[in-house]
Parts: C-alpha cells; structure tokens; sequence
C-alpha cells in the first residue's frame, strides 16, 4: 500500500507541474517573439524598398517575411496556441499587410487577400489603412519628382480605402482598434487631397502663363 503523500509534498508536486508548463510557454512565447520582430523588420524594409522603387528587393524581404510567418504558425506547440491571438502577432500580421498591400497598389497589381497572406481579418484591415500613410508618401515623392502620372490614381484609391473602413463599424475589441486607424485613414486622405489640388492649380496656371507668353502679338 503507497504511502499517502503529505500536504507539503502534494504542494511540491502540484507547484513542478505548473513551473514546468510556464516554464514551455516562456520558451514558446521568447520564439514567437522573436520571429514577430523578424518580419516586422522585413515588412519595414520592404516598404523602404518600395519608396525607393526597387521592387524586387520589396518583393524578397516580403517572401522572408512570409517564410518567417509560416515557420511562427507551425512552431507554437497546440497546448499554447493562444499565443497566435496574442497583440505582438497582430502587430507582425499588420506590418506584412501593410507591406504587401502598398507593394501592390504602387506595382498596379490586384490587393493580396488575407487567406494568401495568412493573416487575420483585423490586422488585415488595419494594414490596409497603415497602406494609405505609405501611399502618401509615395504620392508626395511623386509631386516632387514632378511625377503626375499616377497621383489621381492614387488618391482615388486612398479614398476608396477609407469607404471600405467606414463600413467596418465593429466593436474595437475585435477589430483591434480598426476605428482609431480609420480616423487617421480619414485626416490622411483630407491633408494630401489638399496638397494634390493646390499642386495641380499651380501647373494649370503655369500652363497658362506659359501659354500667354508663347502667344503671337497681333500686328
């Protein structure tokens, strides 16, 4: 007949159970982490590469991103799979969204959906409105470049964005702030719409100055 263990001894046992599954979540957390900070640095590059119009280099550091995704989603062991819902993954998921989603509209390719990305509907959308901030930039080197080619276009698919945020009226506990990213979404659109017509109102009248001047005197 085994001896009946003492409250002391069931408390030691109770306490090394639970030391070492913590002690498997920290190890799985510390990964998660650190492959969160992995593609959060490339999807950071990849937007550098994008402005500076080297997109092949953008498209690279994405499918690092995206391998660095994948190897996140089949490390987190089953019994820890809360980890993937966790805010840092948002945060990676929305930086790779961002990404690829600016990659696409400057290259005038279609918007990747969320399945092929791999990535949630809330970081999805709030990557999509992080995008516009990156569009504006894009835009605004394009003004200075004197680059109009692609401006309008642009804009318009800015404010095609902020109609599709608008719609997503959700709590924020499940759109991850979504609202607040629209807010912004909605300040960024109004500012570069500004800059844009008072950039076209200037050529128009340089156009027509240009015009007065080239014009032939009578007599």
């Amino acid at each position: 007949m085994s001896k009946k263990q003492t409250a002391k001894e069931n408390l030691e046992t109770i306490a090394e159970k639970i030391r070492l599954q913590l002690s498997a979540k920290d190890a799985a957390r510390e990964s998660v982490l650190h492959l969160c900070r992995e593609i959060i640095r490339y999807s950071a590059n990849a937007i550098r590469a994008v402005h500076r119009q080297e997109q092949k280099k953008a498209e690279q550091l994405l499918n690092s991103a995206l391998a660095s995704s994948r190897k996140l989603t089949n490390s987190v062991p089953q019994e820890h799979s809360e980890l993937l819902y966790s805010g840092f993954v948002h945060d990676a998921q929305k930086e790779r969204a961002e990404a690829s989603i600016t990659l696409a509209i400057v290259t005038g390719k279609p918007l990747p959906d969320p399945e092929t990305l791999g990535i949630n509907y809330p970081a999805y959308l709030n990557g999509l409105g992080e995008a516009v901030g990156e569009l504006r930039r894009y835009l605004l080197d394009s003004l200075r470049r004197n680059d109009l080619s692609r401006c309008e276009e642009l804009l318009i698919i800015m404010d095609d964005v902020y109609s599709v945020l608008v719609t997503m009226d959700f709590p924020d506990a499940i759109t991850y702030g979504l609202r607040r990213t629209t807010d912004s979404v909605r300040g960024i659109l109004e500012k570069t719409r500004g800059d844009l017509t008072l950039v076209l109102r200037q050529k128009s009248l340089e156009k027509k100055l240009e015009q007065a001047l080239t014009f032939p005197k009578e007599g």
